[in-house]
This record gives structure tokens, sequence and C-alpha cells, in this order.
């Protein structure tokens, strides 16, 4: 049972500095620069921003 509660201690430090590592990460190389550009980078000729694409299968708008 001792091993069993240092194992989920030691899971829960590991990917808590592992999420604090990959933060800092992404701070350094500048994700959070200008998050409103970045969030418009999966939209191009094909879907437009502000127009639906999408649908149902079966069912058109």
């Amino acid at each position: 049972m001792f091993f069993v509660f240092v194992f989920i201690w030691s899971f829960a430090l590991f990917a808590g500095v592992t999420m604090v590592w990959l933060l800092a990460w992404a701070i350094r190389r500048g994700e959070f620069q200008n998050p409103r550009e970045a969030a418009k980078m999966i939209f191009d000729e094909e879907e437009p921003i502000g127009r639906i694409t999408d649908h149902f299968p079966g069912e058109r708008s």
C-alpha cells in the first residue's frame, strides 16, 4: 500500500513539474504573444472566418 501511495504522489509531482515546464517553454517560444491571430490560423479560403461549413451527415444548410 505504501508503494501505491508513493507512486501516486510521484506521478502527481512529475505531472505538475512537466506542466509548469511546458508552460514556460510556450511562453519563451512566444506562443502567447498574439492569441487572436493564432486562433485564425485554422481558417483558409475553403472555410473562411464567419461562414459555417460544418454539418451533420445527410443534412445540408
